[in-house]
């Protein structure tokens, strides 16, 4: 069984704003995985497939971003998971540029307190897939960037990478090696 887990904020004035980089891969992914039902469980919202005789969970965590880690822990230990093999979570990285794509399998949460809750509950050893939102110009100014939409521009930008990075993750679900999809996501 794997856990997907895409990070954002819940509401309306979140929808298609950098910080919901995460939930927006997840529903690019339920379509591909054809997940339509999204229950309320677990303080997010989640949905099932059966994807080559394998469960997969998409997790919407609903607790804001902050609070991540309390949705996520949830699932983890009522399906008894293992965090570093069963666990993928996507999320948006400023320190990237628009659209780049890095998968790690541990290290800091990086500023990104979505990730910060996270480790605080399960440790820093799970697969992270980070898409690039690009950085402020105004340093003063980092909280309205994140939480801002995308420009039209940009849009058509993201809405290809978004397709891309659910083709990495169903990737990772087939079993293809880390390496490769390493390789793959650096020359995009």
């Amino acid at each position: 069984m794997k856990l997907v887990v895409g990070l954002g904020n819940p509401g309306k004035e979140y929808e298609k704003t950098r910080h919901n980089i995460g939930f927006m891969v997840i529903d690019k992914l339920s379509e591909k995985l054809k997940v339509y039902d999204f229950k309320e469980k677990f303080n997010g919202l989640l949905g099932e497939a059966n994807y080559k005789g394998e469960k997969v969970l998409l997790l919407k965590p609903q607790t804001y971003m902050n609070l991540s880690g309390n949705s996520i822990i949830q699932v983890i230990n009522f399906y008894k998971l293992n965090v570093e093999e069963d666990l993928i979570v996507v999320y948006d990285d400023m320190s990237l540029p628009l659209g780049k794509l890095r998968i790690r399998e541990k290290g800091s949460a990086g500023g990104h307190n979505g990730i910060k809750s996270i480790i605080s509950h399960m440790g820093d050893k799970f697969l992270r897939v980070k898409f690039g939102i690009g950085q402020s110009q105004d340093k003063d100014k980092i909280v309205d960037f994140v939480i801002g939409r995308f420009s039209k521009e940009e849009e058509e930008e993201v809405s290809k990478v978004l397709v891309h990075t659910s083709d990495i993750i169903m990737g990772m679900l087939d079993g293809v090696s880390l390496d490769r999809l390493m390789q793959i996501c650096n020359k995009k």
